[in-house]
C-alpha cells in the first residue's frame, strides 16, 4: 500500500461527504440567555428579598446572606431540573489555561429508597475537588490534597447541554485548603477590587461627588484554525502537540491576501453559525466572524462584557468551538502557530474601566485634551506599561506563543504602548508645557456623490503595537490564542491599581499646596511623562532599528522567549506590585512561576520527544523506501544502458542521514538534566533543544520536497489548509 492513501482517503471522505446544515434557526429574541441563569430568571424565580440581595451583590459586590444562598440555590435547582438538568457542577479556572469540571447529581436517596433530588444552599457555596492534582506550584503536597470551590455569584450560572445530558454549570473559584488561589478567577477578582479601589480614590480627588463602583470590561478576539478530522488524525503532531512539527510550504500559502475578510466556505459557516446559536443561547455575545489573514484560519470576536464574566465566556467559547468543530468533522486548533510560514493565532484582548457614573474612564470624548480624567487614567496605563512591561510579557510566555511574538504578523516581545498622533502629541505638549487645539481628522471624501462622507479618526491605527489605544480601550495584541484571557487581565488591572494609587498621592500633595485642579492634572501628567513616556512608541514596532533604540535608548526589554521572560515573577518590583494591592501573595505569586515554568519545560520536552518518534519512525523509513525504489529503478535503467541522473537519491540519501544526525543530538539534549535551577533548564531548552528542533524539521521538509507523493505519509500543507 502506498504511503499516501491515508491522505487520499482522507480527501475522498470530504470531498464525498453529504453537506451539512442547521436549516431554519430561531430569531436571537427566542434563544438569548435561554439556558443561563441570569437577573431576569432571578427576579422571576425569587422573593423580593433575596432578588434584591443578589442583584446588589452582582452589581455592587456586596456580601450575600447564606440564608439567601439557599434561597437561590432552590430557585436555580428548580429551573435547571425544570430544563433538564441531573447534574450539576462547580466550573473552576485551574492553572492550565483550561477549564475543570466535577459533576455531581440532584439526587439522592431516603430511608426507604426512594430517589428525590436535593440542592442546598451549602452544596450551591461550596465544593471539595482535589487540591494536588491540579497545577499548584508546590503550594500543596500530594500527601495535602484538600481544596475548594466556591460559587462566584457575580457570573451566572448556565446549563451545558450535550449529547449525553444537562448539567447545571456554577462558575466558581478554586483555593487550597489554606487558603492560597489555585485559579485564575480569584486573582482577578482581587485585581478588579483593587483597581476599583485606587480609581474611586483618583476621582474623589477630581471632585466627582457621585461614583459607582467601576469595574474592568473585555472583548476578547479568538483566532483559530479548523482543519478536517481525517487530516489532523493522521497527523500525531497535531494530536499531541496542537500543531505540526514538519511540513514543507505550500506553492500557495498567504502570499495574494486573498483570505482575510474573503467568502467563507460553506461548511465553515454552518459550522460558525452553530456555534453562535449555542453562544447566544449561554448568552455570550459572539458579534463578529471572519476568515483571517491566514488559509484555513478564521475568528470570532465577542461584545464587551464586565472582565470576570468575560474571561469565564472565553472559556466556555473554547469549550464550545471544540466540542462543535468534532460535531462538523473538524479539529479546532487554537495554537498560537500551528503551521509554520504563515500567519498564527493571537486572542486580542480589549480592555477598558469603568462604571455607570462616569462612563469609560478610557474614552477620550470629542475634547481629550480637557476631559482630565481620561489623561490620567491614560497616563496610569502608560505608566504601567513601562514599569511593568515584563510582566505583561511574563503574562502571555508560553512554548506555542514564542513562536508567533515577533514575528511579521504579531507584535513584538518589547512592551510599548501606542496612542494614536492626537493622543500622543497632546502628552506630548503637556509634557513640553504648551497648549494646542485638539487635531480633528477631517472628512473622508472621495469625491463620489454616491458616498457619503463620513468622519475620519484623527489617527491611524497601528497593527506592529502590542498594546494600542483603539478609540475607547487599549488592545492588548500579544496574548495568545490558546491562553486565558485572566493573566493578562490581572496584570493589567493591578498595574492600572499601583499607577492610580500613585497618581492619587501625586494630586493630593499638589491640591493639598493649593495647586488648581487643572494644574494639578497637568503637573502630575508632567511628571509622569517625563518618568514614563519612553513606553509610548508610534512607529514600526516590526523594525530593527525599534528594536534596537527600545533597548539601547529606551531601557526599554526585550524578551523574545518564555525562558526570558518568565523569571519576571520573582522579581523584586512585581513581587511589590502584587502584594501591595493584594491581589497575589508572595506564596501564590512563586507558585504561579513554579507552573508556568513547568508548563513551558513539560511542552518543549514532549515536542522535542515527538520530533525524535516522527523522525526516525515515519519520515526517515519513507526516505529509505523511496531510495531503495529509486536505487531499483537506476538499475533496471542502467540493465537497458539507460544513465538515470542521481542527484535525487543523493539528496535524499543526504537530507536523511542529516536528519538522523540531528536527531541524535536532539535525543542527547532531552536527556540533559541536574540544571543549576528552573531557568537555566528553561534556557535550554529555548537555546538547546527548540535550535535542534528546527534543524530536523528542515531535513525533514526538504524530503518532503524530493519524496514521490505517492509515499509521503503526512498530510501536507496544501490538503490541510485548503480543503475545507
Amino acid at each position: 500500500m502506498s504511503g499516501n492513501s491515508n491522505r487520499l482517503q482522507a480527501i475522498d471522505n470530504i470531498t464525498n461527504q453529504a453537506p451539512m446544515g442547521l436549516g431554519t434557526t430561531k430569531p436571537l429574541d427566542k434563544i438569548w440567555a435561554t439556558d443561563v441563569f441570569n437577573l431576569a430568571k432571578m427576579e422571576d424565580a425569587l422573593s423580593k428579598k433575596a432578588y434584591k440581595a443578589i442583584k446588589k451583590t452582582i452589581q455592587k459586590g456586596t456580601a450575600l446572606d447564606p440564608d439567601i444562598a439557599e434561597v437561590i440555590a432552590a430557585a436555580m435547582k428548580e429551573w435547571a431540573i425544570s430544563k433538564g438538568a441531573k447534574f450539576f457542577s462547580h466550573i473552576f479556572y485551574p492553572m492550565t489555561n483550561a477549564t475543570a469540571e466535577k459533576h455531581d447529581g440532584f439526587i439522592i436517596t431516603d430511608p426507604s429508597g426512594k430517589a428525590i433530588t436535593e440542592f442546598t444552599g451549602s452544596l450551591l457555596i461550596k465544593g471539595e475537588p482535589d487540591g494536588s492534582s491540579f497545577p499548584n506550584g508546590d503550594i500543596r503536597q500530594t500527601n495535602a490534597a484538600r481544596g475548594y470551590t466556591a460559587w462566584d455569584p457575580t457570573s451566572p450560572a448556565y446549563l451545558m447541554q450535550t449529547d449525553n445530558g444537562t448539567t447545571l454549570m456554577i462558575p466558581s473559584v478554586f483555593i487550597s485548603w489554606t487558603g492560597e488561589a489555585l485559579d485564575k478567577k480569584v486573582p482577578l477578582l482581587r485585581s478588579n477590587k483593587a483597581m476599583n479601589e485606587a480609581a474611586q480614590k483618583v476621582l474623589a480627588l477630581m471632585g466627582e461627588k457621585k461614583i459607582t463602583p467601576l469595574n474592568s470590561s473585555c472583548g476578547a478576539e479568538q483566532e483559530y484554525f479548523l482543519v478536517d478530522e481525517n487530516f489532523a488524525n493522521s497527523r500525531p503532531d497535531l494530536l499531541l502537540a496542537g500543531r505540526t512539527l514538519f511540513g514543507a510550504a505550500p506553492a500557495k500559502g498567504q502570499q495574494f491576501d486573498d483570505h482575510y475578510f474573503g467568502a467563507i466556505p460553506a461548511r465553515v459557516q454552518v459550522y460558525m453559525q452553530d456555534i453562535e446559536d449555542q453562544l447566544y443561547r449561554l448568552g455570550i455575545p459572539a458579534k463578529t466572524h471572519h476568515n483571517e489573514v491566514a488559509p484555513g484560519q478564521f475568528e470570532l470576536a465577542p461584545y464587551f462584557e464586565a472582565a470576570n464574566v468575560a474571561a469565564d465566556h472565553q472559556q466556555l467559547t473554547m469549550t464550545v468551538f471544540k466540542l462543535t468543530a468534532k460535531k462538523h468533522g473538524f479539529v479546532c486548533l487554537f495554537h498560537e502557530k500551528p503551521f509554520a510560514g504563515i500567519n498564527g493565532s493571537g486572542k486580542h484582548v480589549n480592555w477598558s474601566v469603568g462604571n455607570s457614573t462616569q462612563g469609560n474612564l478610557l474614552d477620550p470624548g470629542d475634547t481629550p485634551r480637557e476631559n482630565l480624567n481620561f489623561l490620567l487614567f491614560c497616563g496610569a496605563v502608560i505608566r504601567g506599561v513601562h514599569l511593568f512591561g515584563p510582566l505583561l510579557r511574563a503574562v502571555i510566555a508560553s512554548a506555542g506563543n514564542d513562536h508567533r511574538l515577533g514575528a511579521n504578523e504579531a507584535p513584538p516581545a518589547i512592551l510599548s504602548v501606542y496612542l494614536g498622533e492626537q493622543l500622543e502629541q497632546i502628552y506630548k505638549d503637556i509634557q513640553d508645557g504648551k497648549v494646542t487645539p485638539d487635531a480633528d481628522g477631517g472628512l473622508m471624501d472621495l469625491g463620489l456623490s454616491q458616498i457619503i462622507p463620513f468622519p475620519r479618526d484623527p489617527g491611524d491605527r497601528n497593527r506592529t503595537s502590542p498594546f494600542a489605544f483603539t478609540g475607547n480601550r487599549f488592545e492588548f495584541r500579544a496574548v495568545g490564542s490558546a491562553q486565558s484571557v485572566s493573566g493578562p487581565l490581572v496584570a493589567m488591572n493591578t498595574m492600572l491599581a499601583d499607577s492610580l494609587n500613585w497618581i492619587a498621592g501625586q494630586l493630593e500633595t499638589k491640591l493639598d499646596s493649593g495647586t488648581s485642579q487643572t494644574d494639578a492634572v497637568l503637573e502630575v501628567i508632567k511628571d509622569l511623562m517625563d518618568a514614563h513616556g519612553n513606553a509610548v512608541f508610534g512607529g514600526d514596532g516590526y523594525s530593527s532599528e525599534w528594536h534596537k533604540m527600545a533597548v539601547d535608548e529606551r531601557g526599554l526589554k526585550n524578551l523574545p522567549t518564555s525562558a526570558d521572560a518568565l523569571p519576571y515573577f520573582k522579581d523584586d518590583a512585581v513581587k511589590a506590585l502584587f502584594s501591595s494591592t493584594g491581589v497575589l501573595s508572595e506564596t501564590e505569586l512563586e507558585s504561579r512561576y513554579n507552573v508556568y515554568t513547568e508548563q513551558y519545560i513539560a511542552t518543549v520536552e514532549m515536542e522535542a520527544n515527538l520530533v525524535v518518534e516522527m523522525a526516525k519512525t515515519t519520515i526517515y523509513p519513507t526516505a529509505m523506501t523511496y531510495l531503495a525504489e529509486l536505487a531499483t529503478t537506476n538499475a533496471s535503467m542502467s540493465a537497458m544502458g539507460i544513465d538515470m541522473d542521481k542527484s535525487v537519491a543523493e539528496t535524499v540519501a543526504a537530507e536523511a542521514n542529516a536528519m538522523i544526525a540531528a536527531v541524535d543530538k536532539l535525543s542527547a539534549a532531552i536527556a540533559m538534566h541536574d540544571f543549576d535551577d528552573t531557568d537555566a533548564h528553561m534556557q535550554h531548552c529555548a537555546g538547546n533543544i527548540l535550535p535542534l528542533m528546527l534543524e530536523i524539521r528542515a531535513h525533514a521538509d526538504t524530503l518532503e520536497t524530493e519524496i514521490s507523493d505517492e509515499l509521503w505519509p503526512l498530510a501536507k500543507y496544501r490538503e490541510m489548509l485548503f480543503i475545507k
